[in-house]
């Protein structure tokens, strides 16, 4: 089941993005939905807050006092990693929707054949995302943890540690080279392998500047001067090959 958001402070475009929702929920019978409409991006920002976020948002962007652009910002410092999809009268804010990871960014009025193809591409996302994990061995036993919470791991002592967007986890002790260790995180592309015990995760990377990476969640971390320039590097060419969907 998807669970979608919805924000637009006008009240009538709020009511025609909920009819398009509902829509296509009714033409997609085997999806299912569960659907919440916000006034702002204040309002959107306390339910996730307090109760969770969304698998979907679908946001206005010209908003008074908090926009969609900083609501999305906002939503990607919690760890919320939810398709974003931008409905906007303007188009000068294209570029700025890369700066949060959206998924797509459409221009009212909203024709709904496009906008059905839009909500499945990026259903089609969230499902493959779900698909990822990786199995950590821990002293309470196995623990499974979906790739997309993962921001980065390294190596604590004789341990593995993941920095999740929902805390961290440590495993066992190890006892191969790191690098052995994290194999199964390099196996997908969105991880990067920095100096020899040091792996981030693109998605929540929203940033480079030189040796500093800037993270999702406000944080940097400092790469080692030989793997500054290649990361940046494979960073660009990661989410280039994400918009284009390669």
């Amino acid at each position: 089941m998807l669970r979608i958001a919805i924000c637009d402070d006008d009240e009538q475009q709020l009511r025609q993005t909920e009819n398009l929702v509902s829509a296509y929920l009714r033409a997609r019978p085997g999806a299912g939905g569960q659907v919440e409409s916000f006034g702002s991006g204040g309002a959107l920002l306390a339910r996730a807050e307090a109760a969770g976020g969304f698998d979907l948002y679908v946001l206005d962007i010209l908003m008074p006092e908090l926009s969609g652009i900083d609501t999305g910002r906002r939503l990607r410092a919690l760890g919320e990693g939810g398709e974003i999809v931008y409905l906007t009268a303007s188009n000068e804010f294209a570029a700025d929707s890369y700066d949060v990871r959206a998924f797509f960014y459409l221009l009212k009025p909203v024709q709904a054949d496009k906008f059905f193809r839009v909500l499945d591409g990026a259903a089609e996302n969230l499902a493959r995302r779900r698909g990822s994990c990786v199995v950590v061995p821990t002293a309470e036993g196995p623990r499974r943890i979906p790739l997309d919470r993962i921001r980065y791991v390294e190596r604590v002592g004789r341990c593995m540690r993941y920095y999740c967007t929902d805390g961290t986890v440590d495993s066992h002790t190890i006892r191969s080279p790191f690098r052995e260790m994290a194999a199964p995180l390099l196996a997908h592309r969105r991880f990067c392998l920095c100096g020899a015990s040091f792996v981030l995760n693109f998605q929540h990377v929203t940033g480079v500047n030189g040796q500093t990476v800037l993270l999702d969640d406000g944080r940097t971390m400092t790469l080692p001067r030989r793997a500054a320039a290649e990361f940046k590097r494979a960073w660009g060419s990661y989410w280039l090959e994400e918009e284009h969907g390669l």
